[in-house]
């Protein structure tokens, strides 16, 4: 917890205690109070406790040490595409996927005063939504854990050249003075959240609803794998919204692939689709169904 800049420690603090009365309630989220993550946690669980963690590591370790009842962690940007480590971190966790959020992303341009700034620090993927904006002025991106925690960093910095792009809250939170908003690139910026928990949604609760599953697979390391696999989806008519590849260990000899699938488990096109591709992989392994937060196609 004291990896925190110096600014952002008390409020960190005071959010500790308070979701160490009920774990239950608490949701982690990587970053410092007025973070993005901390938005869509809020947003996403109005009834919860926010808990501030530095890593995605520590959020997802919270849920699996009970500190905390869920995480949520942005999986994927419109503008500036998937999160790095997430296709490693989530498996990895033994957690269950349980919900989606998607929350509108806006940056603002901070620092001691209003410039002009010789180099801005935010999160590599805030960078990367805000690098037009950036090179126009001249302004060199400095990459930090996250966007709140670059803003209480500047604070800590007390140099007036230094900014930091973060949501406009995290001024008025470090005591920061705005010098441009909505210095995001996109006007249509979007991140997609994901609820990670302990345990995965009960079938019976989707019943009804538009659920969606998610899944990693790795395919057999001979001619066509992927075409067969992706044969099993089209020829039971399930819709693949998702489909990404990476590569996992050092043989670089077979790739493994993160997708997302309209329906779930105990629907018969869904069961033998699912079955398919398993005959075809050498691994596949289930991460969540869930209702889906915004309608796909």
């Amino acid at each position: 917890m004291r990896s925190f800049p110096g600014p952002a420690l008390e409020i960190v603090d005071k959010l500790r205690t308070a979701a160490s009365v009920d774990p239950s309630k608490a949701i982690a989220f990587q970053g410092s109070p007025g973070a993005n993550s901390h938005r869509a946690a809020t947003e996403a669980r109005p009834d919860a406790l926010p808990l501030p963690c530095f890593s995605f590591e520590d959020a997802l370790e919270a849920v699996k040490d009970g500190r905390a009842g869920q995480a949520i962690i942005p999986i994927e940007n419109s503008q500036h595409g998937r999160v790095a480590d997430i296709h490693f971190l989530l498996p990895e966790s033994g957690l269950a996927i349980v919900g989606e959020y998607f929350l509108p992303i806006h940056h603002a341009l901070m620092g001691l005063g209003k410039g002009p700034y010789e180099a801005a620090y935010s999160h590599p993927q805030a960078l990367g939504q805000s690098r037009f904006f950036l090179r126009e002025r001249g302004i060199v991106p400095l990459s930090y854990a996250d966007t709140a925690g670059a803003a209480a960093f500047v604070a800590e910095r007390c140099d007036p050249k230094l900014a930091a792009i973060a949501p406009a809250i995290a001024a008025e939170l470090y005591g920061l003075e705005i010098a441009e908003t909505h210095v995001e690139d996109s006007e249509d910026n979007m991140t997609r959240f994901v609820v990670l928990a302990d345990a995965p949604v009960a079938p019976e609760t989707l019943q009804g609803k538009d659920a969606i599953t998610t899944f990693i697979f790795e395919v057999k390391n001979i001619p066509a794998a992927l075409y067969k696999v992706l044969g099993c989806f089209a020829t039971n008519g399930v819709n693949m919204t998702k489909l990404e590849s990476y590569q996992q260990g050092t043989s670089f000899s077979a790739t493994m692939f993160y997708a997302d699938i309209i329906g779930m488990p105990g629907d018969p096109a869904v069961d033998r689709a699912l079955e398919e591709c398993a005959f075809h992989s050498k691994e596949l392994r289930l991460l969540g169904t869930y209702e889906q937060a915004r309608p796909r196609g």
